[in-house]
């Protein structure tokens, strides 16, 4: 019913609590982790070997001799997705972990009941490995409305309003990942597969804590600067855009695009027709202006 997927690369101090997060869930449907160990040098694998063999109905795990995320080719999730025989999909990093032994279970009977939704998510703990603090995720739906125990979402709502996912907390259906095109984006993020799979139907968010997000100083996202954060979500969604064509991406790229000039404060050459629409378009005629001015002192001086 559910193929639980992991991927683990050096996580030999988190791995073991991950895979019990596994395998003390509590179903009446068949499920398994296929935990993918990509050529760890620490020891991530040995950890792996001792749970599939203590729980090998549970416990698939896939040892790799080169590490193929470093290959950035489509490589490991072609081999994620051989692996993968569920209806469901969920999903856990090798350093998060689940906490609630009946996450899955709760996922899959509401997603087996309300057939409009596609895509599962719950609350979860954020811990910081540096502080050593644990606390809740912020939720905008839930913090206005504490006594609610789920609501549905659309597509817009994770971009546009909250977002109030990790893939820690996701449970989908296989048959709308299938169609995903993940693989062939240069800046690939979390943010393409809940855009495709919430292109396919609804998503619901269960007001239930059912793991850890473990943020660590391993992330390169989270030690972004504010500015560099910005310019990495204008890459990705700009990239995005280019593939996919939907004005809705295309809103979000004018949004991050128009931040990055607040915080810069300064004038940027436009380098493509998007960031001339929003200049041209969205911006005062003083900046405009400006832009003129200093695009005629490049041409001037060649």
């Amino acid at each position: 019913m559910v193929t639980i997927r992991c991927l683990a690369y050096n996580h030999e101090p988190y791995i073991r609590q991950c895979l019990e997060g596994f395998v003390m869930q509590k179903t009446n449907f068949r499920f398994e982790a296929i935990v993918h160990d990509d050529a760890s040098t620490d020891g991530t694998a040995a950890i792996i070997r001792e749970y599939a063999k203590k729980y090998p109905d549970i416990i698939k795990p896939i040892f790799e001799t080169e590490n193929q995320y470093s290959k950035k080719d489509g490589s490991l999730r072609r081999i994620m997705d051989a692996h993968t025989h569920g209806k469901y999909v969920a999903i856990c990093e090798g350093d998060d972990y689940w906490i609630d032994p009946l996450k899955l279970q709760k996922q899959v009977d509401f997603l087996e009941k309300h057939p409009e939704c596609v895509y599962s998510c719950h609350r979860y703990y954020i811990y910081n490995e540096l502080t050593k603090e644990k606390y809740l995720s912020s939720n905008k739906y839930f913090d206005n409305s504490p006594s609610d125990t789920e609501f549905i979402f659309d597509l817009a709502y994770p971009f546009s309003c909250d977002w109030v996912t990790k893939t820690l907390t996701c449970l989908f259906k296989k048959e709308v990942y299938e169609n995903c095109v993940i693989g062939n984006f240069k800046y690939r993020r979390d943010v393409h597969l809940v855009y495709y799979i919430l292109s396919a139907g609804k998503g619901v968010c269960h007001s239930f804590v059912g793991g850890v997000y473990r943020k660590n100083s391993g992330g390169i996202y989270g030690s972004l600067s504010d500015i560099d954060q910005l310019k990495t979500n204008y890459k990705v969604f700009a990239e995005f855009y280019s593939m996919a064509k939907d004005p809705f991406l295309k809103k979000l790229v004018v949004s991050n695009y128009a931040q990055i000039l607040v915080k810069e404060r300064k004038i940027r050459i436009p380098h493509n027709l998007l960031e001339c629409e929003l200049l041209f378009i969205h911006m005062p005629p003083v900046v405009i202006r400006k832009i003129f001015r200093k695009l005629c002192f490049f041409v001037n001086k060649k």
